[in-house]
């Protein structure tokens, strides 16, 4: 699934790292996030988007 995760990520200045505590989970895995090796589980999707303040539908992206 294509992402603007990496894309909001910089804007805020924040590592992946960052992004992984914010979120709990690993580095790892917000790259393969990240990289759309890894769709994340709704309960994680919707971390993230309460994280940036933003629907789910504005990060991840159909296609």
């Amino acid at each position: 699934m294509k992402n603007r995760l990496k894309i909001l990520r910089a804007e805020r200045d924040w590592s992946q790292q960052d992004l992984a505590d914010a979120i709990g989970v690993s580095r790892q895995s917000v790259n393969a996030i990240e990289t759309g090796k890894y769709d994340p589980s709704l309960p994680l999707a919707f971390r993230i988007a309460d994280l940036f303040a933003m629907k789910i539908e504005e990060i991840f992206l159909r296609g």
